[in-house]
């Protein structure tokens, strides 16, 4: 997470509707796929403020956000209340929250010895889970 301050959002009907559909689901989604989903359920929302809003809450932490194997930015509601990093299988997409300190730790050396501040860093890690490595 950045140190910088974060920017106060409006609480806007979209805003809550986008919100609210994220804590229904339990796996990553695209942007696309939850435009269309909101429009199933009657609720008129462009595919930009979709993006917009989106991205938004990743950024002030309420989502987690990483590419999938297409390169596709996908959002899930955030698990872990700390700073955390992912293992995906390429396979089914299962994703696995993680804590690793040690990248942590070398994130930050690196940053500090290349003069940098106010960094941030994600680290994504893909490979066959071992349901999809015995298959």
């Amino acid at each position: 997470m950045s140190d910088l301050p974060m920017k106060e959002q409006r609480v806007t009907k979209q805003r809550v509707a986008i919100s609210a559909a994220m804590d229904t689901l339990d796996d990553f989604v695209s942007t696309q796929e939850l435009h269309r989903l909101l429009h199933e359920q009657g609720t008129p929302v462009s595919l930009a403020t979709t993006y917009r809003i989106l991205a938004s809450m990743a950024e002030e932490g309420l989502l987690d956000s990483l590419r999938n194997g297409e390169g596709e930015a996908v959002y899930r509601r955030c698990n872990a209340t700390s700073h955390h990093h992912h293992l995906l299988c390429r396979n089914c997409g299962k994703t696995v929250e993680i804590e690793a300190p040690a990248v942590e730790s070398w994130a930050a050396r690196i940053a500090a010895d290349n003069g940098f501040t106010q960094v941030q860093h994600t680290v994504e890690i893909y490979g066959l889970c071992p349901e999809c490595s015995a298959a």
